[in-house]
């Protein structure tokens, strides 16, 4: 399988060519064209993280119930993929270790990699963000999304990050939801709110828009219905 990214990082773009008898997992809805040899379906997914009860986790988490499987019977199947916000992406490639990753962050996989809801716990709701998280595991690529660009933070030790811009987080690294500044008053009066304090070793990945800031600031504008 390779994967090209074009029109990083506001519009971008995956071009993920298979080859022979290859199959790319991806968020239902999110293929905008392919060549006529691909053969697409919609699945729910066998194996860890599917059938009904992992597709209604997957809901609960804020993705689609169902996944789109596009598979190639020959060498040079081409599909092209896109995340429905403007923002960027990026090639994640697991190698047996866990990723968390923040709900409509993922857009596709190989097949080896197994798609679960991890629970973060009450304090990840007490931060305004979902207590639900998708837990990836197992073997092989996997496209993640962001609203604008994405980066990658190493963390050895500890570092602090707005909860509302984390794309994603190694399993290595643990996080408690925490205030920004010296104190609450002033870490809300300041306007940055909560924030995750992971510790540990790994690396964190994140977006430089909020989206959730975003939809108020759109939505304050908007005529009421």
């Amino acid at each position: 399988m390779n994967i090209e990214l074009l029109h990083q990082p506001d519009s971008a773009i995956a071009r993920v060519v298979l080859e022979a008898n290859e199959e790319l997992v991806a968020q239902a809805g999110c293929m905008i064209a392919m060549n006529g040899s691909i053969n697409a379906s919609t699945t729910l997914r066998k194996g860890k993280g599917g059938g009904i009860l992992g597709g209604l986790k997957r809901m609960v988490a804020g993705e689609s119930l169902f996944l789109s499987v596009f598979r190639s019977p020959i060498a040079g199947g081409e599909v092209f993929l896109a995340p429905k916000l403007m923002g960027d992406l990026l090639v994640y490639e697991m190698k047996g270790k866990e990723l968390v990753v923040q709900a409509t962050s993922y857009l596709a996989s190989e097949s080896g990699v197994d798609i679960d809801l991890g629970f973060q716990g009450f304090k990840s709701l007490f931060s305004g963000e979902s207590i639900f998280w998708l837990s990836l595991s197992g073997y092989g690529v996997v496209l993640l999304t962001s609203f604008g660009g994405i980066y990658k933070v190493p963390v050895n030790g500890e570092y602090v990050v707005d909860t509302g811009h984390i794309v994603a987080f190694e399993k290595s690294l643990n996080f408690d939801i925490t205030k920004a500044g010296s104190s609450w008053l002033s870490a809300f009066l300041g306007g940055e709110g909560l924030v995750c304090r992971f510790k540990g070793q790994g690396n964190v990945y994140c977006q430089t828009h909020n989206p959730g800031a975003f939809g108020s600031q759109v939505g304050s504008k908007l005529p009421p219905q």
